[in-house]
C-alpha cells in the first residue's frame, strides 16, 4: 500500500527535515494515527515528490525526516480550461476538483457578459485544487487564475497554442474531439457561462484566432460542457 500523500505548498526544508503546518500534523496524528517511523510522500505542487518518515509526532507541529526526492517535469504541453463563473460556486468547484484529478494544467475564470455570479474566493478554490492534487497523487498543481473579463484573457500567453471557443449558436463550427486532433501543442477552450456567450464575446474571440467548436448535439451545464473538453483535452494528444 503506497505511503500516505501530503501537500506541503512553501514549508522549508531545513538539513533534510520539515514541520508539517498544524493542518497536516493533525492529519498525521489525530486522522491517520501515524507512528514516528512511518513514511509518507510529500510534494510542493512544483514538480518535487518527497519520500520521508515521521520523526516526532506532535499534533500541531509534527516533524518528518526526508530520505530521497526526485522532480518531475511539466507536462510538454499546456492543457487549459476558461471557464465562465456560475451561480452556484459548488458545481465550479465540482469542476475545479475533477479538472484537477485529470491534468489540466491551467483554469481561467470568466466574466462575460452573461456572468451572473462574481464573487470568487481564490482561497477556498485553491482549498479545493489541493485536495484534488492530494486524492490524484500529483505534483503540479494547475495554475489558477483570478477571474477575469474577456477582453482581458492573456491571448499573448497562448499565441502559439490552439484557442477553441464553444458555443451554442447557429453558426459554422467543428466538433471539438476533431479541432483536438487535428492540432499539437499547447491547448486551450473557452466554456461560456450559463446562458452561454454573446455573440459580440465569440467575434471576438474569433478576431484573436479561437476556433468555434461544438461538444456535442445536446446543450450541456457550463460544468459539464467544462468536463467534457477537459476530458477531450487530457486524452486526445
Amino acid at each position: 500500500m503506497a505511503a500516505p500523500f501530503f501537500y506541503i505548498a512553501d514549508s522549508p526544508i531545513v538539513n533534510q527535515s520539515l514541520v508539517l503546518d498544524e493542518e497536516n500534523s493533525r492529519h498525521v496524528v489525530s486522522v491517520l494515527r501515524m507512528e514516528e517511523g512511518e513514511a509518507l510522500q510529500l510534494t510542493d505542487g512544483k514538480g518535487n515528490l518527497y519520500q520521508a518518515r515521521l520523526d516526532h509526532a506532535h499534533k500541531k507541529k509534527a516533524s518528518v525526516v526526508i530520505e530521497s526526492s526526485t522532480f518531475q517535469e511539466k507536462a510538454l504541453y499546456r492543457r487549459g480550461v476558461a471557464v465562465g463563473l456560475l451561480k452556484q460556486s459548488a458545481r465550479f468547484e465540482w469542476f475545479l476538483e475533477k479538472a484537477t484529478e485529470m491534468g489540466i494544467t491551467d483554469i481561467i475564470p470568466l466574466i462575460t457578459d452573461r456572468t451572473e455570479r462574481q464573487h470568487f474566493r481564490k482561497d477556498r478554490m485553491m482549498g479545493v485544487l489541493v485536495s484534488a492534487l492530494i486524492q490524484s497523487q500529483q505534483v503540479w498543481l494547475p495554475e489558477l487564475l483570478d477571474p477575469i473579463e474577456l477582453e482581458a484573457f492573456p491571448w499573448e500567453h497562448w499565441s502559439h497554442a490552439s484557442i477553441s471557443i464553444a458555443h451554442c449558436e447557429e453558426r459554422v463550427k467543428i466538433p471539438f474531439a476533431e479541432q483536438v486532433q487535428k492540432t499539437i501543442g499547447d491547448k486551450i477552450i473557452l466554456i461560456g457561462p450559463e446562458g452561454d456567450f454573446s455573440l459580440e464575446e465569440i467575434q471576438t474571440a474569433v478576431s484573436k484566432g479561437a476556433t468555434e467548436v461544438s461538444l456535442g448535439e445536446t446543450r450541456l451545464r457550463t460544468e459539464t460542457a467544462a468536463m467534457v473538453a477537459a476530458a477531450l483535452l487530457v486524452q486526445i494528444h
